[in-house]
Formats: structure tokens, sequence, C-alpha cells
């Protein structure tokens, strides 16, 4: 049996499964990362413990960049200090009593998809994976190996520029597809068309607060406005997913997080018009474009999939 772990600004999830993606026990409990890295490291050793069972080997998924080789943070951006050089391995690996496995979350997910997702389901050599939510993130395989780079940060989907005079992201680029195309982004919209008095319907589903604007509400309002606005986000991902097929002509193109829950026909869609009509060198016919199999598991499945690989991705 291994252990996973989904380590998120709000919640921990922990899971014990086996090396066929099967789980046998899962908990989350709230992060609490105003405690630092050791009241979070902690928590995160005391809730694998939890599970009842010694595991041969850890994977944890980490919202953020890492040191792949030792193990050790090196930019969570969402985390107070922000994680710099928190040696993750080091202090888990002696509690626990086996080895522990660390991957940025949105590799951990794509791991997940192609090891026990689409990527099982039919089998595949490539593939190009977005997760969908308060940012843009992914990862990319290559003849059946997850791509990580040098600094193990290959695969960001959502830091493309789609815009060169866009918003500002968080990153620092202009016009990135997180800027344009994050849950924020079309929250904004939301927002601007419900005080604009372009959304009755959203404004009928909300009272009127734009704090309860968010991708779900819109996608239920059905306003024309508002639809409009996320097929106009649909597309920009649909010109990500378009420059990557040109690149990488992947046999499959998967989007997961929450916003993939927008569905065929307002997000998918879209995105599949966008890649028919801008991928003009060959024909992408063949290229499926699908929402996760694997809904929010995806994360914390990569993760048993990276603990039962020993860390070889």
């Amino acid at each position: 049996m291994f252990a996973c772990v989904d380590l998120g600004g709000t919640t921990i999830s922990a899971g014990l499964g086996d090396a066929a993606g099967r789980l046998a026990a899962q908990r989350t409990i709230d992060t609490e990362s105003h405690r630092g890295p050791a009241g979070v490291l902690d928590r995160i050793a005391g809730l694998v413990e939890s599970l009842g069972a010694q595991p041969e080997a850890v994977g944890i998924g980490v919202p953020g960049l890492i040191d792949f080789a030792s193990g050790s943070t090196s930019f969570l951006p969402n985390f107070p200090t922000q994680w710099r050089g928190v040696a993750m391995r080091e202090t888990l690996a002696p509690r626990l009593g086996c080895p522990v496995y660390l991957l940025n979350d949105a590799r951990a997910a794509t791991l997940g998809e192609l090891r026990f997702g689409h990527g099982r389901s039919a089998p595949a050599s490539s593939m190009v994976f977005f997760t969908l939510g308060t940012g843009i993130g992914g990862g990319i395989v290559i003849d059946g190996r997850l791509r990580m780079g040098p600094l193990g940060a290959a695969g960001e989907t959502g830091h493309q520029t789609i815009d060169p005079n866009g918003p500002l992201c968080g990153c620092g680029n202009h016009g990135g597809l997180e800027a344009v195309a994050s849950a924020p982004a079309l929250t904004g919209e939301g927002v601007r068309l419900l005080r604009s008095g372009q959304a009755p319907r959203l404004y009928e589903i909300t009272g009127g607060d734009a704090a309860l604007v968010t991708p779900k509400t819109m996608a239920e309002a059905g306003d024309p406005a508002v639809r409009e606005g996320i097929r106009r986000v649909a597309r920009a991902l649909g010109i990500a997913a378009a420059n990557l097929v040109t690149s990488l002509h992947p046999d499959f193109v998967v989007f997961g997080g929450g916003m993939a829950a927008l569905g065929d026909e307002l997000l998918l869609t879209p995105v599949r018009e966008e890649i028919r009509a801008r991928v003009r060198m060959f024909p992408p016919d063949n290229v499926r474009v699908e929402r996760s199999l694997l809904g929010d598991q995806a994360g914390l499945l990569g993760a048993l999939a990276l603990a039962a690989a020993k860390g070889i991705v």
C-alpha cells in the first residue's frame, strides 16, 4: 500500500491505496497554513498516520515549485512565507518510516490522469492537461512520460501568453492564459455584467450579491451576455490548446479542476472549434478533447501514482 497527499492552501487530503489506483482509505483536514511549515508538516504526518497502515512510500502533490531531487519546496506562492527551501522529504520521511516523493500539484493531476484516467482507458503516449480553477496549471506527457524540465516546472500550460496587452498575471506576465481565463477572470466578467444590468437572471440567482457570482452560478443563469462571457473564456482556452496541439500533436487534451464542470456546450465545444480553426498544419481530428475522468481526485491519485512509481515519472 502507498500513501498519497494533496496539499492545498485550504485543505489537505490524504489517501491509502494500491498501485492500481484503488483507494482503501481517504481523509481530509484543514491545512491551517498560518501554523507555518513545521505545523503543516506535522499535520500531514498525522493525517497519513491516521490512515491506519504503514505505507511503502508517500507521494505528495505540492501547490508550487519544488526541488524534485532534494524533496524541498522552492516557492509556494499562496502559503505564508512562501515556503522557500522547506525540507519536506527530510522532515517527513523519518517520521513516516518510508520514502517521500514530491511533485507539483498540477503535474500530479496530469500523472493521475495518465495512469488512472484517460491515459489508462485509451492508452496515450502524449497528453496535454489543464487544471482550471483559481489559477490555471497543467502538465505535458510526451512518449508516455511526464515532461518535467530541468527545474521540474515544464508544463505550465496556464502561463502561455494569449493577449500580449492583457491583464497582469500573478507571475508578472501580461495576458497569460491564467489572467484571462481562470475562475477569477470569468467571475470578474460576471460581476461586471451583473452590475451593468446585462444579466437579469444572474441577478435573480444571486440576489444581486456580487460575492455569489461564480462560474457555476454564471452557467446556471443562462443570460445571453453571461453565456457569451463564458464562451469567450472557452475560446481563450481553445487558443492555448491549439498552440500545444500544433507543437506536440497529443493524443489527448484534458481539462480538470472546478471550471471543467462547465461541460461540453459552454467549455469543450468552443475549445474544439478553436483547435479545428487554428491548427492548420495537419488535421487535428484525432486529438481528443475531454474532461478529466478523475475529477477532483486527479491530484490525489497522481500522488498515489508517484509513490507507487518510487518518484519515477
